[in-house]
C-alpha cells in the first residue's frame, strides 16, 4: 500500500472518515454545557484517531491534511446546526476557499504513504526514543490546537447574529487575497521544483520574500479574527488564536526551514536580499 499512490490516497481519506465520524460523535455524546469545550475535546479525540494511524503506517504524514480539513468540517458543521445570516456565510466562504485550496494543493504534492515531511523524519532522528511523545504532542496536537483557536471566531460567529459592517468586510476580503497569495505561491514552488534551475527560489513572490505562503497563512487567520474583531471588539480575546498561529510561523516553522536551507551555499547572500515574509524588495 505504501508504494501506491492510490492505495494511500485511499487509506488516508478512510482515516479521515473514521476521524470525523468518531468527533461527531463525541461532540453528541458529551454532557458539556459549553459548545467551546465540546468541541475541543471532540477536535483531540479525531486528532487522537488520526496519530493512532500514523503510528499503524509509521508516518506521520497522515495528519497533514488535518491542519486544512479540520476547520472545514467544525464550519460546515455549525452552518447546517445554526442559522447563516450574510455575516456567517462570508466567514464558511473564507475558511471553506481556504480549506479546499490547501487540501488541494496537498493532494498535488503527497507522494503516497512512502514519503514522509522532512521535518517529522528530522524530529525522528534528532529525539530518538523520545519521538512518540513528540509525534503525539508536537506534530499532532499541538497543530490541533492552534486552529482549534483559529477556528473559534467562526464558532463563536455562529452563535450570535452578528450584521457584517465595512470593517468585516475589509477583513474578509483580507482571507481571501491572502489564500490567492497562497494558492499563486505554491504554483511558483511547484514550478521550479519541477527543474531547480538555481539552489534557491528567485521567481514571482519568492523573488523578494522567503516564505510567501507563510505570509498568506498568517493574513488568513487574521482576516478571520479581524472579521469578528470588527462586528464586536469585546470578543478581542478571540484573536487569540491568529497571534498563537503567528508566533508558531515565527519562531518554530520559519526557522525550521531556513535552517534546512541554511546547509545550501549561498544561503547567507539569500536571505540578505530577501525579506522573511514581505514580498517586498529589500
Amino acid at each position: 500500500m505504501k508504494k501506491s499512490r492510490p492505495l494511500s490516497f485511499i487509506f488516508v481519506f478512510l482515516v479521515y472518515v473514521v476521524a470525523i465520524a468518531v468527533g461527531v460523535v463525541t461532540y453528541n455524546v458529551l454532557n458539556v454545557s459549553s459548545v467551546y469545550l465540546k468541541l475541543l475535546i471532540a477536535d483531540v479525540v479525531a486528532t487522537v484517531v488520526t496519530f493512532i494511524f500514523s503510528v499503524i503506517v509509521k508516518n506521520a504524514s497522515v495528519y497533514d491534511p488535518y491542519w486544512s480539513v479540520q476547520p472545514i468540517v467544525i464550519a460546515v458543521a455549525f452552518a447546517f446546526s445554526t442559522t447563516v445570516n450574510m455575516f456567517n456565510a462570508l466567514m464558511l466562504i473564507a475558511v471553506c476557499f481556504w480549506g479546499i485550496r490547501l487540501t488541494a494543493n496537498w493532494a498535488y504534492t503527497f507522494h503516497g504513504l512512502e514519503h514522509q515531511d522532512w521535518r517529522y523524519t528530522m524530529l525522528k532522528k534528532n529525539t530518538g526514543k523520545f519521538y512518540p511523545i513528540v509525534n503525539f504532542l508536537g506534530i499532532h496536537l499541538f497543530p490541533t490546537l492552534v486552529v482549534y483557536a483559529c477556528v473559534l471566531p467562526i464558532v463563536h460567529s455562529f452563535n450570535n447574529a452578528y450584521t457584517l459592517n465595512v470593517g468585516s468586510c475589509i477583513f474578509f476580503a483580507v482571507s481571501i487575497l491572502a489564500v490567492i497569495l497562497q494558492f499563486v505561491s505554491d504554483k511558483e514552488m511547484q514550478e521550479y521544483r519541477k527543474t531547480r534551475p538555481t539552489p534557491f527560489i528567485k521567481c514571482g513572490l519568492w523573488k523578494y520574500s522567503r516564505h510567501p505562503n507563510y505570509l498568506g497563512e498568517i493574513l488568513m487567520w487574521w482576516g478571520i479574527a479581524g472579521m469578528l474583531f470588527c462586528a464586536n471588539p469585546s470578543a478581542w480575546y478571540l484573536c487569540g488564536g491568529a497571534l498563537i498561529n503567528t508566533l508558531m510561523f515565527l519562531f518554530i516553522s520559519i526557522p525550521m526551514a531556513d535552517k534546512r536551507q541554511a546547509k545550501k551555499q549561498g544561503f547567507k547572500s539569500y536571505k540578505k536580499h530577501t525579506r522573511m515574509l514581505l514580498p517586498i524588495k529589500k
